[in-house]
């Protein structure tokens, strides 16, 4: 059965005389969305209205990538966020005015969101399509009508947090979680090259560098010897016991490389102020219960654990991570020091190296982000000051 939307609000760009965009609103009655079932059974040329899951970017008649986008010139929709059978998907043309917003490579957070497209039901790629879109939108908002000039009216990554704006305290909190639970999951081995691109040295690409002892490091001396580096659990996973499975213990968002011994010493401690200095790690402090990272990287790893507590509320089969006070958490899924990460967080905000780290994990690896390097503000309207 068709589902029918009974009002829709229509947007008119029209030229004033001094040259101006002046956007006009109006209401009318549209037609109703077509399912990407029933759209590939009318692939006559007709225009219509469809909605369904983005599921990947077409590249052949039978070929869709899932990840590692190479363009933004087409998206595949399906009825199932979860489909991967390419004769169930309908091939959907990206035109000029819409890369910018729907094209996959500049925005992968897309994938598994419901969207709405206007167009030409028509082959693409020698398969079932739909091509020269004149509206496409997100289900639920205002749809894009072609644009005769001017940008995007908001960037990729305000797009991308849409369900948030305005919301403060629990309320963004749950929007958070909905936004950034929408992930590629990724293996434990393949860890290790997602490391490999994320913390890669910004002057010499053969080269990692080291979350504690700030050393830069060949990439290729990964590996459990000495001085090898290796796959740093941030929020340690024997807090919560999730392991190296894939889920939080795969989480790249919080998996940082880093020297055998400078790890071993860290341990599962929870963080907090003092101690002894660790041996080749300058600026980093620990004793009994706690580490102490150095001044630069703080408010890294305080934002690692605010992502983690956000991402993980325990309705995933996971358990629910929370942040709290204490330095003697042992295996409860929780860590400390609330003020002191919050401390952190405000010394040290994001800097470049962390705010390229964010984009290669949403680009590249897991297509979700890290809201508190896009949004600094949001840990204190969630946890206060």
């Amino acid at each position: 059965m068709l589902r029918t939307r009974r009002i829709a609000v229509a947007l008119a760009l029209t030229l004033t005389a001094a040259g101006a965009v002046v956007v006009m609103t109006s209401t009318a009655a549209v037609a109703a969305d077509l399912s990407v079932s029933q759209a590939l059974a009318a692939q006559d040329g007709r225009s219509a209205s469809v909605v369904g899951y983005v599921v990947g970017q077409p590249t052949a008649t039978s070929t869709v990538l899932r990840s590692g986008f190479t363009g933004d010139t087409a998206l595949a929709l399906a009825d199932t966020a979860s489909e991967t059978g390419t004769t169930r998907m309908l091939y959907v043309q990206i035109t000029a005015a819409y890369r910018a917003a729907f094209g996959l490579q500049s925005n992968p957070s897309l994938m598994g969101r419901r969207l709405v497209v206007a167009g030409q039901l028509t082959a693409y790629f020698s398969h079932g399509g739909l091509k020269s879109p004149t509206s496409m939108s997100l289900a639920g908002t205002t749809p894009t009508t072609t644009p005769t000039t001017g940008p995007t009216p908001t960037g990729p990554v305000e797009t991308y947090y849409a369900a948030a704006s305005g919301k403060t305290g629990p309320a963004l909190r749950s929007a958070l979680h909905g936004i950034i639970k929408v992930q590629t999951k990724i293996t434990y081995d393949q860890v290790w090259d997602a490391l490999k691109d994320t913390d890669q040295d910004p002057n010499n690409a053969s080269n990692v560098i080291l979350l504690y002892s700030g050393r830069s490091q060949s990439k290729t001396t990964n590996g459990g010897g000495a001085n090898d580096w290796n796959r740093e659990h941030v929020w340690a996973k024997s807090h919560g016991d999730f392991g190296t499975a894939t889920g939080p213990g795969t989480d790249v968002h919080h998996l940082r490389p880093e020297d055998v011994s400078v790890n071993a010493a860290r341990g599962n401690k929870d963080f907090d102020l003092g101690g002894s200095t660790v041996s080749e790690a300058p600026g980093c402090l620990t004793d009994s219960d706690s580490f102490e990272p150095r001044a630069a990287v703080k408010g890294d790893v305080a934002r690692m654990i605010m992502y983690m507590a956000i991402r993980y509320e325990g309705d995933d089969g996971w358990p629910d991570l929370e942040i709290n006070n204490s330095v003697s958490n042992g295996s409860a899924p929780r860590i400390g020091k609330l003020s002191v990460l919050l401390q952190w967080h405000q010394q040290d905000p994001p800097d470049a190296f962390e705010k390229r780290r964010n984009e290669r994990i949403y680009a590249a690896w897991q297509h979700n982000r890290n809201p508190f390097i896009d949004h600094p503000e949001w840990a204190a309207a969630i946890w206060g000051s």
